[in-house]
Order: structure tokens, then sequence, then C-alpha cells
């Protein structure tokens, strides 16, 4: 299996498919094209809440605003599953969900002149992941953690990476009554979904069985569902990634909370402690 990821949107991924055709008959899905366009960070959130869904795999994921750049291409083992990707940070919060610290081993890729210097997606990533997929398929053996580490070894256009390029999400502060309760959560949004959801930093435990918060001064209800406020109604929510959301039934939560990507939000408990 080999997954595609990347902001191109179309008809560019068809280009990669074709590229990865020509190597491996191996089955190709997309986990999406339409991802906010250059922001590895975003893709970095999105690949650690959707990889770990999938069997042991090869991922190429492209969203490149340094492309044409010096940054390296990176090939990253995680555990059994392999990330094909440019060095901008975007492998590795993914592969830590994916293998802990531990199983993760970052590789750079030594390339030839690619034919374009804006589309390294066909010209490097695409056939990077393909021979991978091509050559794991090729073992007989199961696709194991060692399996993928020996034959990564074997491969003759891979070297150690000495400094990876990391994305570390913020951990979100928070307060504490003199019991040592959590009463205030200083936090930040992550990323915003097409829907317009706010999704923040914050664990979603800090308001699961609470009625009432009370987001950046505004009185907000706590509900499990969209449908628990009426249409056009703000709610907080958690989010099937397990982090608190900024929503609005049928609407979109960035705009009535007034939340974009990397910005502050406090949410603080009201009458009750977080």
């Amino acid at each position: 299996m080999l997954t595609l990821t990347s902001d191109f949107g179309s008809p560019y991924p068809a280009a990669m498919k074709g590229v990865i055709r020509r190597h491996t008959d191996a089955e190709m899905i997309d986990v999406a094209h339409d991802l906010p366009r250059g922001d590895p960070r975003a893709a970095a959130f999105w690949l650690r809440f959707v990889l770990p869904e999938f069997p042991p795999a090869v991922h190429c994921a492209v969203i490149d605003p340094g492309v044409g750049t010096d940054r390296d291409a990176l090939v990253v083992r995680a555990g059994a599953h392999v990330i094909v990707a440019p060095d901008n940070g975007l492998a590795m919060p993914p592969a830590r969900a994916l293998a802990g610290e531990d199983g993760v081993e970052a590789f750079v890729v030594d390339t030839d002149d690619p034919a374009s210097e804006t589309f390294h997606g066909r010209d490097v990533f695409a056939p990077v992941a393909a021979r991978i997929r091509e050559a794991l398929d090729a073992d007989e053996r199961a696709q194991t953690p060692e399996m993928v580490a020996a034959v990564l070894a074997d491969a003759d256009d891979l070297s150690p990476a000495a400094d990876p390029v990391d994305l570390a999400f913020p951990e979100p502060s928070v307060e504490r009554d003199d019991d040592g309760d959590p009463v205030a959560v200083e936090g930040e949004v992550l990323v915003v979904d097409r829907f317009g959801n706010v999704v923040t930093n914050v664990p979603g435990e800090l308001v699961r069985g609470r009625e009432w918060v009370r987001v950046n001064d505004e009185l907000t209800p706590v509900a499990e569902t969209f449908g628990a406020v009426e249409p056009g109604e703000r709610l907080v929510t958690v989010g099937s990634h397990g982090y608190v959301e900024c929503d609005v039934n049928d609407g979109r939560g960035d705009g009535t909370f007034d939340l974009r990507p990397e910005e502050s939000v406090r949410i603080v408990a009201d009458n009750v402690s977080l």
C-alpha cells in the first residue's frame, strides 16, 4: 500500500501516480490533496491523526513551500511504516505517532538533478516512494519494523539524516487552583478544518463532563454533538482527534470565534472546575 498526501489539488497528483505506476502495482490511496497550501504544520497535524489508522505502508507526503531550494528530501522509517517527504518538519510528528521516539529513523535521499525545479512531487518524491514500495514488496517477509529497517539499509541512495527539521506542537498552559485542580487553559489553534471547526491543542479531557466554559470570554456550552445546540449556535466539543474544538452547528467556528491557526485561545471554566 502507498498513500499520497499533498496540497496540489488537481491534476498534479495524477502525474505522481503515473510515475509510481511505472515502478509498482501497489494499491494507492489518496489521503488528501486539498490541505492548506504551503503549510507543513497543518499537514503534520492531519497526518499525525490519519496515518496510524493504516496498516504498514509507504506514505508519500508533499507539502513543499521550499521546492527547488537546498532543502533535503527525506525517507523516515516509523516502525513498519515509511514516510517520504521534504525536510520541512511535516514527517516527524506523524512518524512519532506511528512508532514513538525510539522507532523513528530519518534518511536523506541522494537525488539526481530533477527534471523540474518546481515539481519535486513528481520528479523526486513519487519515484523514491515507488522504489521503496517495490523493494518492500520484493522481500518475502512480513512488513515488520526489522524488515523495513533492513530494506532501507540496503538502499544505496539513502544516508542517515543528521538533524532533520522537526515540528513540535505547543503544549497548553494549565492554571490550577489551590487544590491543584485545573481552572483555565491557555492554548493555541492548531488547524481549522474545511468546515470551519477550530482545532486547539487543549486535550479533550479538560472539558469533558462540563456544561459551560468561556472561550476568550465568550460563554459557550460544552456539547458532545453538534446537534446538541441550535443551528448557528456556538459550542465547544471534543473532536475525533481528542482535542478541544471551537465550533458552530451548521456554521463556521473560525469566523464566529474569530480564531485562526497559531493564535492563542483561553478556555476558562464557568462556575465549574475544568
